[in-house]
């Protein structure tokens, strides 16, 4: 009885010219980015290459990819509904003056353990206790930061202005 068994695809070009699209479009329609659906194609490519499986037949080969990309378009999703990012672009429009533009580039160019504590307490108006809990460090570390964060944006701000 001979193997059946299919091994991966010779050339990875000839994965991508026969899945490629597919495995976009997919991605595509799920994220709603061209940049994430691009990136879970590459991504699902490179594990391909790195886990070289074994497959019974053609159909098998597409599944696998197909299940792979789809887990991977979940992991983006996942990553960002628990990370969401706000595009700098929105906040900009939310300054008043152009002149907030200048001190919200500087905070955007601070670490972001120095930035978050600012926000909070500058913007959002919390209290050095409230941002403990929020970011899990003791109120000691939270004044150390928005010290050292105040020093830095004045620093940055100052090197703007020039």
């Amino acid at each position: 009885m001979k193997n059946t068994s299919v091994r991966p695809t010779d050339s990875i070009e000839a994965v991508m010219y026969t899945y490629g699209n597919m495995l976009f479009r997919l991605s595509l329609i799920t994220l709603g980015n061209v940049s994430d659906a691009e990136d879970v194609v590459q991504e699902t490519i490179i594990k391909y290459m790195q886990k070289a499986p074994k497959f019974n037949n053609k159909e098998h080969e597409k599944a696998w990819l197909i299940k792979v990309a789809t887990n991977k378009c979940r992991d983006i999703l996942r990553y960002k509904s628990r990370h969401p990012m706000v595009d700098i672009d929105e906040i900009t429009a939310f300054t008043k003056e152009s002149e907030d533009n200048g001190i919200l580039d500087a905070l955007m160019m601070l670490p972001e353990r120095f930035r978050v504590v600012l926000v909070l307490y500058y913007v959002e108006e919390y209290s050095i206790e409230d941002i403990a809990k929020f970011i899990g460090k003791t109120t000691s570390a939270v004044k150390m930061r928005l010290q050292k964060g105040r020093k830095l944006l004045k620093e940055i701000y100052r090197k703007e202005c020039m």
